[in-house]
């Protein structure tokens, strides 16, 4: 999640993704700029509004129509056999094609600026004991190529880690996007300790310390620390899902979790695209009025 491992977490928000502060500085409040430039995606778009690193900044998603969409739920979890890039194929089902889901790119690799904001802070896990922190699943994509914030890439899923951060589950997902490379060489987290040796190692003890440096004790793991195989973790995404279905029906308490959609036709929160529309016009769109830079520090952590 931050600027020492070439990891790729994801966590899938709500309507604009909101800046928060780094990890080690928090960006000052100052002008917002105006609606930035389109980066276009396989059948997304993003639209900036605001100064990168600020609280004001917002990232919104349009669909291939050019609709605003929430990246939280109206983003399928999973890929669509059915198309690719809004045109139809004729690939066959198989069990490697089942097994690739969407993911919505938060923090790019050498990056730390994270958006704010799931997994049911109220119902425990039975593997963890621990219930969910809240905020959309994670996932650490371990593929070769640099990602921008807000990118949606067709991710193989391979295995999951289990981090209890304070007394809550916030499971990591380890998966690899499938137009990497190397992608073939991958379909299980035995795959990553051949072809990758150290990688999980290193994964686990970033995790571990990514918090201390701001007075915070290390995080503990489910299961010693062990990486959970990709079965174990296509278990976890059906639950957390299921979670999310529940959240979008009103059958549970999300909190201050905003659930507006598009897609869901038969969920309270749905809203109309017009209405989408006005929510992102309410974000200012002034002209930036004076630069921003991330401030870049580094920790060594000794024992």
């Amino acid at each position: 999640m931050r600027a020492l491992l070439p990891l790729l977490p994801l966590l899938r928000t709500g309507w604009g993704w909101r800046a928060g502060p780094p990890a080690a500085a928090r960006a000052p409040r100052g002008a917002r700029a105006g609606p930035g430039p389109h980066r276009a995606m396989a059948s997304y778009r993003t639209e900036e509004r605001g100064r990168p690193r600020s609280p004001g900044y917002r990232l919104f998603f349009q669909n291939v129509a050019g609709h605003y969409i929430s990246p939280f739920h109206d983003i399928p979890l999973k890929v669509d056999s059915t198309e690719e890039n809004g045109i139809p194929t004729k690939r066959a089902r198989s069990d490697e094609y089942e097994n690739l889901f969407n993911m919505v790119v938060e923090v790019p690799r050498w990056t730390n600026a994270k958006m704010e904001t799931w997994e049911d802070p109220h119902r425990k896990d039975k593997s963890t004991d621990c219930c969910g922190d809240n905020d959309p699943i994670d996932v650490c994509e371990i593929g070769s190529k640099v990602l921008s914030c807000g990118e949606v890439i067709p991710v193989k899923i391979l295995g999951i880690l289990a981090l209890i951060d304070q007394g809550e589950t916030d499971w990591k997902i380890i998966a690899i996007n499938v137009n990497d490379p190397e992608a073939s060489k991958f379909h299980d987290i035995d795959d990553v300790k051949k072809y990758k040796p150290g990688y999980l190692e290193a994964t686990l003890n970033w995790f571990r310390f990514y918090k201390v440096p701001e007075g915070k004790p290390e995080n503990q793991f489910a299961f010693n620390g062990e990486f959970k195989n990709k079965a174990f973790a296509l278990d976890v995404i059906k639950s957390t899902h299921e979670c999310w279905k529940a959240l979008l029906m009103k059958k549970c308490d999300g909190g201050a979790i905003k659930c507006t959609n598009v897609h869901i036709c038969d969920s309270p929160f749905h809203c109309t695209q017009e209405e989408a529309r006005s929510i992102v016009e309410l974000v200012s769109s002034s002209p930036n009025q004076e630069s921003n830079t991330e401030d870049q520090v580094w920790h060594f952590l000794g024992k």
